[in-house]
């Protein structure tokens, strides 16, 4: 289960199937240096979104 305190670059290289989730949302940044050590938390208020919302919908996409 993923949380808001997981950087980027971590949920990516564990769940990359996540990826489609982060680009659906507009965030296009998932490879830019900032990503290696910004939560999912900080990411989300970077781009206007909600941070409990953006987890749901990563642990949603990587549910069997």
């Amino acid at each position: 289960m993923l949380t808001k305190e997981m950087t980027v670059s971590q949920v990516l290289r564990l769940y990359p199937q996540t990826i489609q989730v982060f680009l659906e949302l507009g965030m296009h940044c998932l490879g830019c240096p900032s990503s290696a050590t910004e939560s999912i938390e900080g990411a989300a208020l970077t781009h206007g979104r909600n941070a409990d919302e953006l987890v749901a919908q990563l642990n949603q996409a990587i549910e069997p």
